[in-house]
């Protein structure tokens, strides 16, 4: 998959602004950022995998894709309740897929005004859709869109690696709530000022000092 157009000169700006992410960019080889999927898809799945295994989510959309045959928006409208149970989808569920099908059929989603808004209006359009919050709207501009320069502050893998690299290298616990939560959202973002306007780079980075193994979404 290719990379992003802007991802080599994010990468030496980065490794010139902040010698913590130089170092990890160095360490990481030529693995980078990939896009995979429609936008209809990629938040479909992201619904379907909320609070459950990877291995269930792949177990539930495998049998969602052999009930819709193809899962597009006029699809998914016109399935019923009980045939999207079937498939296991929680009665929550059911709601939020069939919600995001219908805004995206009648164009209150609509992907082909995203070039032209800025990152936070996209923001705003996709946590309108039951199911969808801040943290996977921020997901989406990262790995669907290739949106250069989100820094994603209730992402407990960004928060572990800020307190690992930037702080006392003690890795904080869920939940992040209260006085100590509120401090590490604040370190994360003073710090992600120097990155801008990058933070996706450094954020995809973070991720990789955590673990190796490139995140797709």
């Amino acid at each position: 998959m290719a990379k992003p157009a802007y991802w080599d000169r994010a990468c030496g700006e980065l490794g010139q602004a902040d010698p913590v992410i130089g170092a990890i960019i160095a360490r990481c080889g030529d693995a980078h950022l990939v896009s995979r999927g429609d936008p209809f898809v990629t938040l479909a799945r992201s619904i379907v995998g909320q609070q459950i295994s990877v291995k269930a989510a792949q177990s539930v959309w495998s049998r969602l894709e052999a009930s819709a045959r193809e899962v597009t928006p006029e699809r998914l409208v016109r399935m019923r309740a009980p045939t999207l149970r079937r498939c296991g989808l929680s009665d929550r569920k059911v709601q939020y897929v069939r919600d995001l099908a219908r805004r995206f059929r009648d164009g209150s989603v609509d992907p082909a005004q995203w070039g032209t808004l800025a990152d936070e209006e996209i923001v705003e359009q996709l946590i309108q859709v039951r199911g969808v919050g801040r943290w996977t709207a921020e997901m989406f501009l990262i790995f669907n869109l290739q949106r250069p320069d989100v820094l994603p502050l209730d992402d407990l893998g960004v928060l572990r690696a800020v307190a690992r690299h930037y702080g006392e290298g003690e890795d904080p616990q869920p939940p992040l709530t209260g006085a100590a939560g509120r401090q590490l959202r604040a370190t994360a973002q003073a710090i992600g000022e120097r990155w801008r306007p990058w933070r996706t780079v450094a954020t995809w980075y973070l991720w990789r000092s955590l673990d190796p193994v490139p995140v797709e979404y």
